[in-house]
């Protein structure tokens, strides 16, 4: 196994220049040219590294061209982002606080404690925060790491690198903290584990199920179903269901961007239960008495680092989601995927006559679909037909038949969801399959 950082030079098709003339649009220009820096930084990632489909590459980088210049005061060849795809996960940052940086082992200590000033002359002085050589790097490396954060899958948090207390970085690293000209304070006699800098402890819970820390001992596999599915029962309970277990769940009341309540699930071997109950009760009891009657967002997390989101909590649990069967017996709606916000989208809902009487036999499905699903139209034995959304895509759609003399029955579907539904999969009470019909890698499963 290596214990060294795998580095690549990756040079780029275009020159210092180019990438300043982008960076000073970037910095000064229309919002549309905000990301141009990660947009090149990605192409170039992508055509080195060649990601094959199915394949995630996770890559931190540095313009490593970037530098001050001081008669615009503004650092060129720089952006600090972190994001990507499916394919390519990617944090960018530059390379002008360098300078300050350890270089090996021996010089984590002397850099952390190095307070030569900074000659705008030559150097940033980053966000006015980077005054000395010890807290420029600190704001270099504890950036570039938020950024890294990111691209981990890391929101903003409520404290540590995914707030902005890697100002306070060198804490973890020296036992003494010289005099900084940010606070203009003599600095601390001593720094104690409660003064560091860190990550939030929602960020270590993301780091345990990911892909990039998985150990060969891990119960959870990589190939197992990552999805979380929830629904409605009776009396206000929503269950949440995973195949590899829930780790934990985020609470977000109206008006908070940031989490600051939450519920962990998991033991300390990271195995989550497969199912979970929730109900608005339990769920507004672990917020302050200011927050409690607040609109709820919830997100779940499965072991596999799956994230599901429930956008209001209080409607799912509500009469709203439940429906009455023809028979007199309740139904119960799952949440919801996609945002209707397509053109042309419309609210439709049926009832198969085979889930409230034995009677009419389910033939086939034709699903209608292209880059994405628009509609799904259920053929039955007298001739009857119904049909969600609409006759788009693929000229006559996709038939997928069901063995009607083994009985066979729809048992359930697989969706790949985003801001709409992007492909569905047919699941039988025969334990078959269809494909994926639609885009079978948009959204997420």
């Amino acid at each position: 196994m290596r214990n060294e950082a795998k580095i690549h030079i990756i040079r780029m098709d275009k020159s210092v220049k180019e990438i300043q003339d982008l960076d000073i649009a970037q910095q000064h220009g229309p919002a549309k040219k905000k990301g141009d820096l990660f947009t090149i930084a990605m192409a170039e990632v992508k055509k080195y590294f060649q990601p094959r489909p199915g394949q995630t590459q996770y890559v931190s980088c540095m313009f490593l061209d970037a530098h001050w210049d001081k008669q615009a005061d503004t650092v060129r060849g720089h952006a600090a982002l972190g994001g990507g795809d499916d394919s390519v996960k990617l944090a960018i940052f530059g390379s002008h606080c360098l300078q300050s940086y350890p270089a090996h082992l021996e010089e984590v200590v002397p850099a952390f404690t190095d307070c030569t000033r900074t000659d705008t002359d030559y150097v940033a002085n980053d966000c006015n925060e980077s005054g000395s050589n010890w807290e420029s790097a600190n704001i270099g490396i504890g950036a570039h790491l938020h950024e890294t954060g990111h691209l981990l899958g890391c929101p903003h948090q409520e404290s540590g690198i995914m707030l902005r207390d890697y100002v306070t970085l060198n804490r973890t690293f020296t036992t003494r903290e010289p005099y900084s000209t940010r606070t203009k304070q003599a600095g601390m006699r001593l720094a104690l584990p409660k003064d560091e800098c860190a990550w939030h402890r929602l960020d270590a819970l993301r780091f345990r199920y990911h892909t990039c820390f998985r150990l060969p001992g891990d119960v959870v596999s990589p190939h197992s179903d990552p999805s979380i599915q929830v629904w409605t029962v009776d009396n206000g309970t929503v269950l949440a269901t995973a195949a590899t277990g829930v780790a934990w769940i985020e609470i977000f009341p109206e008006g908070d961007d940031v989490c600051h309540t939450w519920i962990e699930y998991a033991d300390r071997d990271g195995n989550g239960p497969r199912q979970i109950t929730l109900t608005e009760q339990v769920v507004r009891e672990k917020l302050p008495e200011d927050k409690k009657k607040r609109k709820l967002k919830i997100d779940l997390f499965s072991c596999s680092g799956a994230k599901h989101t429930i956008n209001d909590f209080s409607q799912l649990g509500s009469k709203e989601s439940r429906v009455k069967l023809p028979d007199g017996r309740p139904g119960f709606k799952s949440s919801k995927l996609g945002f209707s916000q397509m053109e042309g989208s419309k609210p439709q809902e049926s009832i198969f006559a085979i889930a409230w009487k034995n009677k009419e036999q389910m033939l086939r499905i034709k699903i209608y679909h292209g880059a994405s699903l628009d509609g799904i139209e259920f053929c039955y034995e007298d001739g009857r037909s119904e049909l969600f959304g609409m006759r788009g895509g693929k000229s006559g759609g996709s038939v997928f038949a069901l063995d009607t003399r083994m009985g066979e029955t729809i048992l359930g579907f697989y969706l790949r969801a985003g801001a709409w539904v992007d492909g569905i999969q047919i699941l039988t009470s025969a334990g078959r399959k269809s494909e994926i019909y639609g885009n079978a890698t948009g959204g997420s499963g």
